[in-house]
């Protein structure tokens, strides 16, 4: 497994990020952890989930997922073998105050994450997304000092568009605090929106990049088919984040672009989860491609696109994907 350096700064994180979204909701903690144990035995050290997880995000449920990271974590003994990454913003209670990025919000949610993580410290320390009824001066006051108390590493952000990220950038900048030292964007070969201004902005300004959805939701796997309903049980059935992702992939022309990438694939006996995988992490300015996983088995393909290198055929057709596909309105 290949590392790379989270954008300008020195931390170096697996070019592969494992997801936990599944934990303790699609899979249970048996089941989890030997996710956690195939990843790891095959190089793996990033892990990445967020306070809101299982998925859909319940706040009855939120918080689960980090508890299965945390037992398996003391059960290694090796802490520091691993960076940990998580994310606050979501809904994880039924008070007032039981989301967005106020500084109450952000310091109430760092302590519950380190205690069910069971560490003295988040080694990447994320906001999901923004949130417009909060100033970003207060966000980034309350993550600067989570990073001068030693509670948090880095700081970076999820879903945020170029210019929010550009103005939290130079808030930071004015201010001398702890920035967004990466950011968490959704990019693969059906959806590559980020490539107009974020790539460029993190490129220019030494931002990290770690890309979700590399196998948009499961579409480039090539499991799941048009002329039929989503499976029960996967990503697109699963409440609210079922109807997000029935909004962003199923549709028609998706399916049609899928099959006809799959065709080079199989000419080339690789598979397409491989290549697409691989296509992202060939992409200029990308820190690592979080793939993430119900049952073990699912890792082998993803985590083969750590070692596997696109041929000019192949490239050329993931290349081509995007420009075949009707422009729409930008969904989360």
């Amino acid at each position: 497994m290949k590392h790379r350096r989270l954008g300008r700064t020195g931390l170096k994180v697996s070019e592969i990020c494992l997801g936990t979204m599944t934990f303790a909701g699609q899979c249970d903690e048996a089941t989890s952890h030997r996710i956690l144990d195939v990843a790891t035995d095959s190089g793996v050290t990033f892990l990445d989930t967020a306070d809101a997880y299982p998925i859909p995000p319940d706040p009855d449920t939120a918080g689960q997922t980090e508890e299965v990271i945390g037992r398996w974590l003391s059960r290694q003994g090796q802490r520091d073998r691993f960076v940990v990454a998580t994310k606050c913003r979501l809904r994880v209670g039924h008070g007032a105050n039981d989301q967005g990025l106020s500084r109450r919000h952000i310091m109430a949610a760092c302590e519950a994450s380190l205690r069910r993580l069971r560490t003295d410290t988040i080694d990447l320390y994320q906001s999901h997304m923004p949130d417009p009824e909060t100033p970003i001066e207060e966000t980034l006051g309350a993550f600067d000092d989570l990073v001068r108390s030693g509670k948090v590493r880095y700081v970076g952000c999820s879903n945020y568009p170029a210019w929010q990220l550009g103005l939290a950038l130079g808030v930071s900048e004015r201010r001398g605090w702890a920035r967004y030292d990466c950011v968490q964007p959704r990019y693969n070969v059906l959806y590559r929106e980020i490539e107009n201004e974020l790539l460029p902005l993190c490129r220019d300004q030494g931002v990290g990049v770690i890309i979700y959805n590399p196998l948009a939701g499961g579409l480039l796997s090539g499991k799941h088919r048009g002329d039929a309903p989503p499976q029960p049980g996967t990503r697109f059935t699963l409440g609210i984040s079922g109807e997000l992702y029935r909004e962003r992939y199923w549709q028609a022309q998706q399916f049609e672009a899928v099959a006809s990438l799959n065709d080079v694939c199989n000419v080339h006996a690789v598979s397409l989860a491989t290549v697409s995988v691989a296509w992202v992490l060939e992409q200029q300015g990308i820190s690592a491609a979080i793939v993430g996983a119900s049952r073990p088995e699912q890792l082998t393909e993803t985590l083969a696109a750590s070692t596997f290198s696109l041929n000019d055929e192949l490239r050329a057709a993931c290349e081509a994907v995007w420009w075949t596909l009707p422009r729409r309105p930008a969904v989360r």
